[in-house]
């Protein structure tokens, strides 16, 4: 049996070692979260109606120009976003046959109902259909916010779904809040579209709006008086292309006035349409619109190869970098509305941490003293294995990159209270067999014995309850149930392996008759 111990002890010392060295420094090693160190705790709320929505409407101009290609004469296409239903209506009669063959395309889309003198046609997407869309919205507008925050530069960020619309952000140390929420909520869905040059802005406000057209603003702000100013723009109300087809965003600046601007570059059908469109639209205005806000509307001077453009609007450098980063980013599939916005102050956390360490040490004072009084010698085991518990437990922290959070803490500290209960039962069993009249060696060896199926049936259903924590828990009650599953693999690694092998060693070296325990 002792021959074991040529094994046991180097990898005691390996493991305590390895778990030193991955926990030093403690305060670079190991996170701090939202509530130890401050930040930002945000609860968003998708509008998925808001994507159906935009699906329709991309839906409409897909089957409009199918059936434009099948030479159909078409009288609108019209999509109803309250019914969820799009209404098709043709000039002739006897292209419903052809509208309907087209609209075979679209299984999602069930002929409802003929009408006007059967020119009409109305179809309505499939519940299924809709609910599919808003699902995706919300995974889209997870992934899209988790893309935003990773290139802002947050460490340890928890972002996750909460029920079927809702997305929990929460951003530990973050020093620039407000920045922090135009990042994250701003839908950015880039759009070129051409400029209505037929009439003035103030004719079309003043009662002659074509049905075609819209009017959009461009926000601009005096860098010397600070005073804010709006441009508006009588803009066709199609989207020519749109930043889907997006592959790059970066900042630059222009060699004469060295102002900041973002460029962009498309992919190879972006390339495609933006040649195509510049092309149809030389000496024309084309506005460069982003969440219905112009940006700028240059004149087109020639046809653009390449899928090369810019984006110009006065901006400051911190502002070229954030649009930049929303581009990149990608654009929120549905548009996002804060329900909850709370600031966790560094201050308030760092009271939360002094509290936290002061519990630790007070706990683990009042059970050190008391398994020493207790357990005498045996009781020193028990503390020198508890000792290894939490070097153990921090060195797994900072290896799997785990958060610490206050009710980590607490983790921490109802670890230390199974570690040493686990040592409690071991010895004891070792005393009631004492009793017996056994002798030390033989005492220990049942000790342990009986003692250990007891320890693993206490350890596993904690260890259960523990991971149902973590997979159904939010980010607080995860930080907890991580803290309290490493904490059970060390307690039974420490208070088990480690302390018998402490015993074993000790009979090893010499004959004990009487154990102080």
């Amino acid at each position: 049996m002792y021959r074991n111990l040529k094994w046991k002890i180097p990898l005691i010392l390996a493991t305590i070692l390895g778990a030193a060295w991955l926990a030093y420094p403690l305060d670079k090693k190991i996170a701090l979260g939202l509530d130890l160190q401050g930040g930002m705790h945000l609860v968003l709320e998708v509008q998925v109606d808001k994507a159906v929505e935009a699906s329709l409407e991309r839906i409409g101009d897909d089957i409009k120009r199918e059936i434009q290609e099948e030479d159909i004469e078409l009288d609108s296409i019209t999509p109803d976003f309250k019914a969820h239903q799009i209404r098709v209506t043709v000039v002739d009669a006897m292209d419903i046959p052809t509208v309907e063959k087209v609209m075979a395309n679209y299984p999602y889309l069930e002929k409802k109902e003929v009408t006007k003198d059967g020119v009409e046609l109305v179809f309505h997407m499939d519940d299924k259909e809709a609910q599919r869309i808003r699902e995706n919205a919300v995974d889209q507008g997870l992934e899209t916010i988790r893309n935003r925050v990773d290139q802002f530069g947050v460490s340890e960020p928890t972002i996750m779904v909460q029920g079927e619309r809702r997305i929990l952000v929460q951003l530990p140390g973050i020093k620039e809040p407000e920045r922090a929420i135009n990042l994250i909520g701003k839908t950015a869905r880039l759009e070129f579209k051409m400029v209505n040059e037929a009439m003035s802005v103030q004719q079309a406000l003043g009662g002659a709006m074509p049905e075609d057209s819209e009017v959009l603003y461009q926000r601009q702000e005096n860098k010397e008086t600070g005073e804010i100013s709006k441009n508006s723009f009588l803009l066709k109300k199609r989207t020519v292309l749109t930043g889907e087809t997006l592959t790059s965003a970066e900042v630059r600046y222009d060699s004469e006035f060295n102002e900041p601007y973002v460029a962009i570059s498309f992919n190879s059908v972006g390339a495609a349409l933006f040649h195509q469109i510049t092309g149809e639209n030389i000496g024309k205005r084309m506005a460069i619109v982003l969440d219905d806000n112009v940006y700028s509307a240059p004149v087109i001077q020639d046809v653009i190869p390449g899928g090369q453009a810019q984006i110009t609007g006065s901006f400051t450098t911190e502002e070229a970098k954030d649009l930049a980063l929303v581009l990149r980013a990608g654009a929120l599939p549905a548009p996002v509305v804060i329900l909850e916005n709370r600031t966790v102050g560094p201050s308030l956390g760092q009271d939360s941490i002094d509290k936290g360490v002061k519990s630790i040490i007070y706990g683990s004072v009042i059970v050190v003293l008391f398994i020493m009084v207790y357990y005498r010698l045996s009781g020193v085991v028990a503390v020198v294995a508890l000792f290894l518990n939490l070097v153990i437990l921090l060195g797994a922290l900072a290896y799997f990159g785990a958060a610490l959070t206050l009710p980590g803490i607490a983790g921490i500290i109802l670890t230390v209270g199974m570690a040493i209960d686990a040592n409690v039962l071991v010895f004891e069993r070792i005393r009631e067999e004492l009793r017996l009249g056994k002798t030390v060696r033989a005492a220990i060896d049942a000790g342990f014995a009986k003692a250990f199926r007891t320890i693993v049936d206490a350890n596993v259903t904690t260890f259960i309850a523990a991971i149902v924590l973590f997979q159904f828990g939010t980010g607080p009650i995860k930080g907890f149930a991580i803290t309290l599953c490493v904490g059970i693999v060390a307690s039974m690694f420490t208070a088990v392996f480690v302390s018998r092998t402490v015993f074993d060693s000790a009979m090893s070296r010499k004959k004990i008759n009487r154990l102080s325990i």
